[in-house]
């Protein structure tokens, strides 16, 4: 591949903010110096700002920048708009590497100005990323499968009367404990487990400062267990991880993720063959049903007694932190992370 000016978003409005600052010095710091690398920071806020080096990232000064960039959604264009104090430089986009987790930059929203302004990306397309962001109806595209899932109630908080309505159906269908999830977040931002009627209401509470639409899921009581699926137009999938999370943890929180050194991550966990094959088969038929491209994580649980796979979730832009599965999955297949981020760039351009 020719020398290109590749455009790294990170930041971004979501909950994941921290985490993708973490994850964008992971990828830049093992991309090819072939590549002119064009970083663009998104603050809480939503101000993208240009970037000159990874160490403003490390530091934190980057917020302070000056200088503010935009990318053109102009199709003739292809260029990124850098506003310096009212002087304007324009800078040839040649793909973007989207580095963003959560809302407003996993969810379809950069996804659709990329498309827009006719300019290669990596990762998903707008339809897989916004269907896989959303936990409800990701479920609902998975049912058509007949990959096991979780059995699980849907809220709408715009379209209920109040919560007690909501306490009865999920009373009805699910046994508790039950986890009640935002439809829209990611790393476990305002999931919480509940073991009674009141946990419910407090969940469901937490759960509405993320998004107005909930998901409530039986517990799957098992081991949790992660594949990594790679590629364009004919996607592979990786091994099989094993997440351990630390003990005095609930479940595999935020904290169990990114605070707690306890939580651990074992690749090649001692499942029988036939299991981490249907792990991977279900990966990959998931990935393709979401119309998935160029990388996802795919979450599953193997039930305790039964050795049954039982599908959680989708990412489509998983971490690339020191802890992060999906390097690691792919690491432990032979492909490190620079040749790893060089495959993902050559799928922006399959696209």
């Amino acid at each position: 591949m020719d020398k290109k000016n590749v455009v790294v978003l990170f930041g971004g409005q979501s909950s994941e903010h921290e985490v993708s600052c973490i994850s964008v010095q992971t990828v830049v710091e093992h991309m090819d110096s072939k590549h002119d690398i064009i970083l663009v920071g998104i603050t809480k806020e939503g101000k993208w700002l240009y970037v000159p080096s990874v160490a403003e990232i490390k530091d934190g000064s980057w917020t302070q920048s000056q200088q503010s960039a935009v990318i053109s959604p102009d199709a003739t264009k292809k260029e990124l708009i850098i506003n310096n104090n009212g002087t304007y430089e324009t800078k040839k986009i040649d793909v973007v590497f989207p580095v963003l987790h959560g809302l407003y930059g996993e969810d379809g929203t950069v996804q659709g100005l990329l498309e827009l302004a006719h300019i290669p990306y990596v990762g998903c397309g707008v339809l897989a990323s916004s269907v896989s962001m959303d936990k409800l109806y990701t479920k609902i595209i998975v049912d058509t499968l007949g990959i096991r899932q979780a059995k699980y109630v849907g809220v709408n908080t715009h379209t209920i009367s109040g919560y007690d309505e909501v306490i009865e159906k999920v009373e009805e269908s699910l046994d508790y404990p039950v986890f009640v999830k935002p439809s829209n977040a990611g790393s476990s931002q305002g999931v919480s487990k509940a073991e009674n009627r009141a946990a419910l209401e407090n969940a469901l509470l937490e759960a509405a400062k993320h998004d107005h639409k909930i998901l409530v899921e039986e517990t799957i009581v098992g081991r949790e267990i992660e594949c990594a699926v790679l590629g364009g137009k004919q996607p592979k999938a990786s091994g099989v991880g094993e997440i351990l999370a630390a003990s005095d943890a609930a479940f595999y929180d935020y904290d169990a993720k990114y605070r707690n050194q306890d939580s651990k991550t074992v690749l090649d966990p001692d499942l029988p063959a036939e299991v981490v094959e249907k792990v991977r088969e279900s990966a990959v038929k998931i990935f393709k049903a979401v119309d998935g491209f160029g990388l996802s994580r795919v979450d599953f649980f193997v039930e305790k007694d039964t050795n049954d796979v039982v599908f959680n979730e989708i990412n489509t832009l998983p971490g690339f932190t020191s802890i992060s599965m999906y390097p690691m999955l792919w690491a432990n297949k032979g492909i490190e992370k620079a040749e790893l981020i060089e495959k993902l760039l050559e799928t922006a351009y399959e696209r």
